[in-house]
């Protein structure tokens, strides 16, 4: 951007250094911290869980999870029901790709079944919205 500036007046000040990626909002070393605190407040939800929605989606997943005391049948992997909808809702997701390749990075973990199964949801619930 430094060398664009001079082409672009208005351009403003630096502002990046400092921001936090959507989700963010705590040090990058902090990882452990988030987990933890993730556990004390879902217990019900696997250590395995919470360590890959602490590196996915950091301090959104209380947004995903809303106070949540379950989050609906695991449709593979353990990618859960209110998980698939939140991210159809929030992060656009339209496609089985979308979830398993681009958001989650679970596809590797997906058989064809837990992807109809997958595909199946998320059309009942395009169709709901």
């Amino acid at each position: 951007m430094a060398k664009l500036a001079p082409f672009f007046p208005d351009l403003g000040r630096s502002w990046t250094t400092g921001a936090y990626l959507p989700g963010g909002g705590y040090p990058w070393d902090c990882t452990q911290d988030l987990r933890d605190l993730l556990m004390r407040r879902y217990p019900f939800l696997p250590p395995r869980t919470l360590d890959r929605y602490a590196r996915s989606y950091g301090m959104m997943t209380e947004e995903m999870l809303e106070d949540a005391t379950e989050t609906g049948r695991i449709i593979g992997a353990d990618l859960t029901e209110r998980e698939v909808k939140w991210l159809m809702r929030t992060e656009w997701a339209q496609t089985a790709d979308d979830i398993l390749w681009r958001r989650t990075k679970l596809g590797l973990r997906f058989d064809a079944t837990q992807r109809a199964a997958l595909e199946a949801l998320m059309a009942e619930y395009g169709e709901a919205r």
